[in-house]
Parts: structure tokens; C-alpha cells; sequence
């Protein structure tokens, strides 16, 4: 066999291992090939998605990191992406930094949502916070300013933190996407996909002890649930040992001021929860 054989088959496997990696991260197990045809995976064709290079892919282990495990409500037929029948992972402690993760990320060209942005909008705030929060993906004035809810919804999320106790300052706050979609329509799966491993990599560093969910998207790339908000805002739900409280976005908060009670309902279990598990002083 020729050296430029050799090299060609070498790189034809590792391609087909980096995108059996990315259809893993999608939840697909099986995959029926059809070589009369190119496969079809059920997402959008007209989209040429990039393989995930396996570096950037989430390390995961099975052992729990927290004492007390809370199982989720979710059964595996209401996962987002079908049955998935692997147990549930813990969110282990992670030995990488914030700064790793976000030169992982770079100026990232992964996914088309990189041709309309002005910068890549990374998780921000306390890195040793007990509560985070997670939203979609960046808007025009996270766009601009390179941080995440900074703008008219980011204005009334620091009002829920304040009526919570805490200080904005006290939490930290990312979203699912860092680039801004286009005209601020939702992320689409293949874009979620390719972007959430590195939120599930900044929660191991993080270890936060709450993390509130905020809006459809942010509920089902990190509980993968068919469900919306409606119907799952208000019960404590568990991500790899850590408890999640789904609620209603901040943006949808201003163009629906009657569900801002059903939202502080959701906040007050929160600041009830850490407030009952403070842990104890030192002193």
C-alpha cells in the first residue's frame, strides 16, 4: 500500500471518529446506513456541519461528586432526542480552568453563527458561585459588549438576583450559545449541539450547587426533555447531581409581565434552597 493510501485512510477514520463523536453528543446510538443515498440525520440538510474536534468534547466520568444524587424527572422516552438508555453521568469536578475552556473556544468557526457575530460572549461572573444562571444565546447588546445579559432582559435578571438577596456579582451567568443568531431567533439542535459541551465543561470547574434555567432552549440542551418551561418551571430538576430549576426567561418576562409571579415563585425555592444548605462558617 502506497504512503498517500496510508495517509488518505488515516484521515478518512479520523474524521469518521471525530463525527461518530459530534452523533454521540446528538444522542444518536444507532445509525441505519444507506449507501445508495447520503444518511440523514433528521437535521436540517442544507447545513454543511463541521466535525467537533475530539479536544474540545466534554470529559466525563460515572461516579457521582455529590453525596446526594436527585434523579430526574425525566425518563428516557421524554428525552429531547429519543430514547438514549444510558444511565445518568455526574458532573464531576474538573482539574481544567475557565481560561482553558475559553482558548478551547477561541474565535470559534464551528458553526455558521460565527459569520453575523462581533465577538465570541462567554459565561461570566463569580467562579466559585453557588447559583447559575443559563440562558439561550447572546443578543445585540451581548454581541456588542462581549458579555452575557447585559442588556434590557440582563437588566431585569439583576433585578431577580436582587430580590433574591444576592448580588449580581455573587452569581455567574452564561448561555447555551456564545455567538448571537441571527436577528435573535433560537439556536438551532445542530448549533446548540456543537456549542453546549463547553457550558457542561465550565459547570464541572464551576460545581455550582443550583443552576436556574431560563427559556425552552437552555431547559432542553442541558435536561434534554421534551417539556417546556410551562409545564416543568417550579420543580427542582436534577443535571449530573447538581439541582436545576427551569423558569421562564427574562426576555419573555418583558413581553409577559403576568408570569414575573409565577417566576419569583420559582426564585424564592431557589433562595430558600441555599439559603436551608448555607454551608457552615468556619469560625
Amino acid at each position: 500500500m502506497s504512503e498517500d493510501i496510508t495517509t488518505e485512510l488515516i484521515e478518512v477514520l479520523h474524521h469518521a471518529r471525530e463525527h461518530a463523536k459530534f452523533l454521540r453528543e446528538l444522542g444518536v446510538e444507532n445509525l441505519a446506513l444507506n449507501f445508495a443515498s447520503e444518511p440523514d440525520f433528521s437535521i436540517k440538510p442544507e447545513i454543511d456541519q463541521a466535525p467537533v474536534p475530539l479536544s474540545h468534547l466534554p470529559a466525563v466520568v460515572a461516579a457521582p461528586s455529590r453525596k446526594a444524587v436527585i434523579t430526574s424527572r425525566a425518563g428516557a422516552d421524554e428525552s429531547l432526542f429519543g430514547e438514549l438508555g444510558a444511565p445518568a453521568l455526574a458532573a464531576a469536578g474538573s482539574s481544567e480552568s475557565l481560561e482553558q475552556i475559553w482558548h478551547d473556544i477561541g474565535d470559534c468557526t464551528r458553526c455558521g453563527l460565527c459569520e453575523g457575530r462581533t465577538q465570541v460572549v462567554n459565561t461570566h461572573g463569580n467562579r466559585k458561585a453557588r447559583l447559575m444562571f443559563v440562558g439561550e444565546a447572546p443578543g445585540a447588546d451581548e454581541d456588542a459588549q462581549g458579555k452575557p445579559f447585559v442588556g434590557r432582559a440582563g437588566q431585569l435578571l439583576t433585578k431577580m438576583i436582587e430580590a433574591m438577596g444576592m448580588k449580581r456579582e455573587d452569581v455567574i451567568i452564561g448561555n447555551v450559545n456564545r455567538c448571537r443568531p441571527p436577528g435573535n431567533r433560537q439556536p438551532t439542535l445542530e448549533e446548540a449541539a456543537i456549542c453546549r459541551p463547553f457550558l457542561f465543561r465550565e459547570i464541572s470547574v464551576i460545581q455550582p450547587e443550583v443552576i436556574v434555567v431560563m427559556g425552552n432552549t437552555a431547559l432542553r440542551n442541558l435536561l434534554e426533555v421534551r417539556e417546556g418551561i410551562t409545564r416543568v418551571r417550579g420543580r427542582f430538576q436534577d443535571f449530573r447531581g447538581i439541582k436545576v430549576m427551569p423558569t421562564f426567561h427574562p426576555a419573555y418576562l418583558l413581553r409577559d409581565p403576568s408570569k414575573k409571579r409565577e417566576t419569583w415563585e420559582d426564585l424564592k425555592m431557589v433562595r430558600d434552597y441555599l439559603e436551608a444548605n448555607k454551608p457552615r462558617s468556619n469560625s
